[in-house]
């Protein structure tokens, strides 16, 4: 008689499993408890982070568009773009009996993904196609507005640069973790 592939859950002190891992893919978000551990790898993207106050609760989301889907597309809800991504996250916190507006943010993302094209593109800047500089510019911008219209504090941000971004969090007390890693 051979042993089960799977052991089940209930065997599982629950002292000894892992945290839960949340792996945020383009166009991603979760929301977790004190413990619980969030992660991405950010280009031109950009990623924000909430947290109560008392970090007992956090929402990640990995925002791939700034804004609005385009008029007349069937995905109006499609997270991957910067607008639903952000109603979904305060839909996620709002479950948990978290105020959107109360919590505290953090910032990452927008790179400059293509250096030759943009050399001196910050997100404080207007400069390349139609004066919106590139991709990363864009989104870093449209979050910085976008939090500050909603009136979350912003205690760090981490934007621009010809860099990718691999990004880490445990809820909890701790600032999110960010290594940049050159283009």
């Amino acid at each position: 008689m051979s042993a089960p592939l799977l052991a089940p859950a209930c065997h599982t002190p629950s002292h000894l499993s892992e945290p839960l891992l949340h792996t945020l893919h383009p166009g991603d978000m979760a929301c977790g408890g004190r413990g619980e551990r969030f992660a991405t790898l950010l280009g031109s993207c950009v990623a924000v982070v909430l947290s109560d106050p008392r970090r007992t609760v956090g929402a990640m989301c990995h925002v791939v568009h700034a804004g609005f889907p385009p008029r007349g597309d069937v995905q109006t809800h499609d997270t991957a773009w910067g607008e639903p991504a952000l109603q979904g996250l305060y839909a996620l916190l709002r479950q948990r009996g978290i105020v959107p507006q109360l919590c505290e943010a953090w910032l990452y993302g927008g790179g400059n993904m293509f250096p030759g094209q943009f050399p001196n593109d910050r997100p404080g800047q207007a400069t390349g196609a139609q004066g919106g500089g590139h991709v990363g510019t864009q989104n870093a911008r449209w979050a910085q507005q976008a939090l500050a219209r909603d009136g979350l504090r912003l205690l760090h941000q981490d934007l621009g640069g010809s860099c990718y971004r691999r990004l880490a969090w445990t809820v909890g007390p701790h600032a999110p973790e960010v290594q940049a890693v050159p283009v």
